[in-house]
């Protein structure tokens, strides 16, 4: 294996950009450690679980270093741009390119959810109660959110990539003005669903900024990384300690108002922040990954980034019963000093886990599906409408798949729901291979 993804490193294009790659590892890490870290598991009569926000207030300014969310649309955006505008040269059109763009996402999520409606099926046929069942998925379910913004902003690409060749940095700038009238609307006590386009305008505004540093807008540069360092920093700072806003980045029990769901104006001044900082170690993280050795450590993670991200709960599922249920781990109270001496052997468990699952299925990733080579001509019209239905069904299966355990349905429903909306992602999946092969040479 590391022979091929040595070559794979040595092959790469002298044009390519190897910090991006390095951002996107960086931030699985990131987000695959944080999620890991703030599980409290508590087993009594029955299995249970929270996250470490509702029980101790210190961790909450730590959820800044471990939202990274923010990372992948930004790397997104970058990347999104540039394969497009490669793609086009090479004579293919937008339907052709999101065909191509979106299948290393779509391959590894439905290997994912046809390996874990098995398991469901064959748990549930064993006896297992079917609300511990449906709460297994739903937390192995929980990667499934990022997937539901990303495949949206990744069709609007086109679009999005139109409108900062015409506005520029006004395009993110008007997003996040729209960010703050849906954050008003919620804040000054209208209906919750005011805020919901928030889902898509935050998302979009962090993908538009990546767009705008692969085009120039925002040049990798002391002069343009400091100010919004400072700035968003500030930004963030005010927006939380006397403003309106939480100061935990992620989904946090005791707060009324979420960052996250949906993305708020607090949110997009660390996405700004955090952007400054991927420019101002632009040129650093260019430099080391210049050496060989480095480049494929990164060249290597990136090419099971998907598998780890979508497993990386699952595994939690898995240690659940294996260390809490067998009594292995005790359970001290949250955020006390044996609690966080015990993370140490839980998140062993979890990484040797995690190891075993991505060997098991990174091959679905690596392994590269039909795709429209660009010089197969224009998708067509048929193709299009087929490939927009196929997303659509992806989107709410996904939706479907994510909320349903949130949604305080009757236990022997929770199965039901899944099964039901796992359909209605598989119908989405197949109509866009459908769409993928009727191009390929």
């Amino acid at each position: 294996m590391f022979t091929p993804l040595r070559r794979a490193a040595e092959r790469t294009p002298p044009g390519r950009d190897r910090h991006i790659d390095l951002l996107r590892a960086v931030a699985i890490a990131l987000v695959v450690l944080g999620h890991w870290l703030a599980v409290v598991v508590t087993y009594g009569e029955r299995v249970g679980g929270d996250t470490i926000l509702a029980f101790v207030s210190w961790a909450r300014p730590l959820t800044w270093l471990f939202q990274v969310m923010p990372v992948f649309f930004l790397v997104g955006g970058f990347a999104g741009a540039a394969s497009l505008a490669s793609y086009r040269r090479r004579g293919g059109d937008a339907i052709g390119w999101f065909l191509c763009r979106t299948d290393r996402l779509i391959r590894p999520t439905t290997a994912f959810l046809l390996a874990l409606g098995g398991a469901a099926l064959l748990t549930l046929l064993l006896g297992v109660d079917p609300a511990v069942v449906g709460m297994g998925v739903w937390l192995a379910c929980l990667p499934l959110w990022f997937l539901i913004a990303y495949v949206t902003v990744v069709l609007l690409t086109p679009i999005l990539l139109a409108l900062h060749r015409s506005a520029g940095l006004a395009v993110p700038a008007s997003l996040a003005v729209a960010v703050a009238f849906g954050d008003a609307a919620r804040l000054l006590g209208g209906p919750a669903v005011l805020g919901t386009a928030n889902y898509l305008l935050a998302w979009a505004a962090v993908y538009q900024l990546g767009i705008a540093w692969r085009e120039g807008a925002l040049p990798a540069r002391p002069r343009v990384a400091v100010p919004m360092i400072a700035g968003g920093l500030a930004a963030l700072v005010l927006l939380t300690v006397p403003g309106p806003y939480p100061v935990s980045m992620v989904t946090d029990p005791g707060d009324r108002l979420q960052n996250t769901s949906p993305p708020t104006l607090a949110l997009l001044a660390l996405a700004v922040t955090q952007t400054g900082i991927a420019l101002l170690l632009h040129e650093r993280g260019g430099r080391m990954l210049r050496r060989t050795r480095p480049w494929t450590a990164v060249v290597a993670a990136n090419s099971v980034i998907m598998t780890v991200f979508l497993w990386h709960m699952t595994a939690v599922v898995i240690a659940v019963p294996a260390l809490y249920m067998t009594g292995l781990l005790p359970q001290p109270p949250p955020g006390s000093a044996a609690w966080l001496l015990l993370r140490v052997p839980w998140l062993a468990f979890l990484t040797a886990t995690l190891a075993v699952l991505v060997v098991l299925f990174a091959f679905v990733e690596r392994r590269g599906g039909p795709c429209p080579p660009p010089d197969a001509g224009r998708t067509g019209a048929r193709t299009g409408a087929v490939t927009l239905a196929g997303t659509g069904l992806v989107v709410a299966g996904l939706l479907g798949a994510a909320l349903t355990g949130a949604q305080g349905l009757p236990a022997p429903m929770l199965p039901v729901h899944f099964a039901v909306y796992f359909a209605v992602y598989f119908t989405g999946a197949a109509l866009l291979r459908a769409a993928r092969s009727a191009h390929r040479p």
